[in-house]
């Protein structure tokens, strides 16, 4: 596998210190070692701050959604690893605009123990936090054990919502309340075609054959629910749609909003070909799609693949949803 690289080690330092050069009217650093990134303008006085956070190599995710609307800061760990509790607290001290701080960012147990003494820190600095995690990957645990599930690309619409609630002038626990609605609507299921390559490894983080797929694969290379023979495009995506459906119990008359997200090396046409499939099969069932969403929004490096998520809307989370956003990846 080919990369544009330096030095494997200064890779995730290289891309923050190219990001920052690219949009300082939109980012700045808030700490010495650029791990830790804020809102250009954070922190906003009288305003709730919101902090993510997680490895590096699924750009868009995690610092790509720091922006008005959007999170007011991320902490970046290296590639598939978790940032540590000191840059998570970097991220909340800059955030913070004196109405506390909600952590909110994917199911992971490094990143939840870092986060967690980060709290504890912060706390003790008198700023108040809350916690939500993502919990969107349907194929990581069974509805009985959802708590335990991993945070994909519904992580977007977990922020698109939070985010909205915070810049409209929501308290702590509205803006927890508005993530944690959006993480309860939602639900995300994936395709892996093939492996990704950590640069500093230079080798694959997992074995797929030729001509093979993996169901439910995830974003880390972990193991999915079916490994077969690749199908088409439409077979493919009504596997995904009915166990979203399942899992969510979508119904007709329902609303949605509908994420196709590629996993980094998937092509935006095939990207269309599965959302056409989609929207098909939820018009089918006579569910409505409200607002589409087709592009990359959380990739693991160069895995080719891709993931579709849904949120079921009620009229709180499409007023939240339909605010105006903007980050150096995401505009509404």
């Amino acid at each position: 596998m080919k990369k544009l690289i330096n030095d494997p080690d200064a890779f995730v330092d290289e891309m923050l210190e190219g990001l920052l050069l690219a949009h300082p009217d939109m980012l700045k650093a808030a700490s010495a070692d650029r791990r830790a990134l804020v809102r250009a303008d954070a922190p906003l006085a009288g305003r709730v701050g919101i902090v993510t956070g997680g490895g590096s190599g699924h750009l868009p995710v995690f610092l790509g959604y720091v922006g008005r609307g959007l999170c007011t800061g991320v902490a970046i760990g290296n590639v598939f690893s978790s940032p540590s509790a000191e840059q998570v607290l970097a991220a909340t001290r800059a955030c913070s605009g004196g109405s506390g701080v909600l952590y909110l960012y994917g199911n992971y147990g490094g990143d939840v123990l870092n986060f967690d003494l980060a709290a504890d820190l912060a706390e003790a600095d008198g700023i108040p936090t809350r916690t939500v995690l993502v919990t969107d990957d349907v194929a990581s645990a069974p509805p009985e054990r959802a708590a335990d599930r991993r945070g994909i690309a519904g992580l977007f619409f977990a922020y698109k919502c939070a985010g909205a609630a915070a810049e409209r002038g929501g308290t702590l626990d509205e803006v927890a309340g508005a993530a944690t609605a959006a993480v309860a609507a939602t639900r995300t299921m994936g395709v892996g075609l093939s492996p990704t390559i950590l640069p500093s490894a230079g080798k694959p983080t997992f074995e797929l054959g030729e001509g093979e797929m993996e169901i439910g694969i995830g974003i880390h290379g972990e193991p999915g629910v079916h490994r077969g023979q690749l199908e088409s495009a439409d077979r493919v995506t009504q596997r995904l749609v009915e166990a979203i459906g399942q899992d969510l119990g979508l119904r007709s008359g329902d609303r949605v909003a509908v994420l196709v997200n590629g996993l980094g090396a998937t092509p935006l046409e095939e990207l269309y070909v599965m959302y056409r499939r989609a929207h098909q099969l939820l018009e089918d069932l006579g569910v409505q799609v409200h607002r589409p969403y087709v592009g990359e929004f959380a990739t693991s490096l160069e895995m080719a693949g891709a993931s579709i998520s849904v949120m079921r809307l009620d009229q709180e989370l499409t007023a939240l949803l339909d605010a105006p956003a903007s980050s150096p990846f995401f505009r509404q």
